[in-house]
């Protein structure tokens, strides 16, 4: 099973992640700065850091990502019958897609509520249903398939994992493969980083300090805490 499918022809694809990556550069939705980096919820120090939920103030740029959405889950996905949204950011993405679709819609919060009726699934999902789950971004991967195991546990078929973007970590790539399932990204971290060097946004002698940090994030981190 190819985990890692191109959703629609070579061409297209490249397209329409440049576009994605132009608008996030414009809006400024990336930040790269290698001499301060950012600190993630983790505690990993990063050059950079995507705030994908600016979009949603940005009409052009938001229409489209929601029509690359749709594009792709019509084209490789015909058998959706519902769309499920990663909380947080993935809710408000997730439901304009399934608007789009006229699909049913739901979202995963990371673990059930504590009150009320402990829920982990906000809305109606059918069992058996065929559902494609809206991430904002994908770094580690963790966060998604936390959504992707609850969605089976509540027994859905999770057909794929779809997001605005992705870093390309090697640990993401093999945390889908262990886990059987289906993932795509419209923009990713190498066409970001050829669209920044072309619109001046980041220096090409950045680029390989931006790699070193991308091939291992862990590493370069903790180079910088020394």
């Amino acid at each position: 099973m190819n985990i890692f499918i191109p959703l629609l022809k070579a061409s297209k694809v490249m397209n329409l992640g440049q576009e994605v990556a132009k608008g996030l550069l414009k809006i400024e939705a990336v930040k790269v700065n290698i001499g301060e980096p950012y600190t993630w919820t983790s505690g990993l120090k990063s050059p950079v850091y995507c705030d994908n939920r600016v979009t949603l103030s940005y009409p052009p740029l938001r229409s489209t990502i929601i029509d690359g959405f749709v594009a792709l889950i019509k084209e490789h996905y015909p058998q959706v019958e519902a769309i499920a949204g990663i909380a947080t950011a993935g809710i408000a993405q997730g439901a304009l897609i399934a608007d789009k679709l006229g699909l049913p819609y739901c979202y995963v919060r990371p673990e059930p509520k504590k009150h009320g009726m402990k829920n982990q699934i906000e809305g109606r999902l059918s069992e058996g249903a065929k559902v494609i789950l809206i991430e904002d971004l994908i770094s580690t991967g963790l966060s998604s398939l936390k959504a992707v195991k609850a969605c089976r546990e509540y027994g859905a078929e999770v057909l794929a994992v779809l997001s605005i973007f992705t870093y390309g970590f090697d640990v993401s790539k093999q945390a889908f493969v262990d886990a059987d399932c289906e993932m795509h990204s419209l923009c990713n971290f190498d066409i970001l980083n050829r669209e920044a060097v072309e619109m001046n946004y980041i220096k090409e002698a950045d680029i390989p300090s931006i790699q070193s940090w991308q091939k291992n994030p862990k590493d370069w981190s903790d180079s910088q805490t020394q």
